[in-house]
């Protein structure tokens, strides 16, 4: 196997290990889209803090694991993939298809 596909088998593995334990900590989250934005910048918020570590910029709260940070914001965005097809499914079964104004079981910080 090549490093390049490597490389790829363990990042996702990593995002699927990480969905599991969001999965495991909060249960299955169905989240309203613009809920699951403001999850998502929180997130990508957190990347930006850990590839400022070290620069002028940076302080003392900053998140500072650039590939953790980024594997949570992989994470995320596969739980919102995960809600789409869901959706999706639900509307070529002829269930609604509400498009991600689903009601919220919970709102959490990943």
């Amino acid at each position: 196997m090549k490093q390049e596909e490597m490389l790829m088998e363990v990042v996702n593995q990593d995002v699927k290990n990480e969905r599991h334990r969001q999965n495991e900590k909060w249960g299955i989250q169905r989240h309203e889209y613009g809920n699951w934005l403001a999850i998502l910048g929180e997130e990508f918020g957190e990347v930006c803090q850990a590839i400022q570590q070290g620069s002028v910029a940076s302080k003392e709260t900053d998140a500072d694991d650039l590939y953790t940070e980024l594997i949570h914001v992989a994470a995320v965005a596969s739980a919102i993939a995960e809600q789409v097809m869901e959706e999706r499914e639900r509307g070529r079964n002829g269930d609604d298809n509400d498009q991600g104004r689903s009601q919220e079981k919970a709102v959490h910080s990943w």
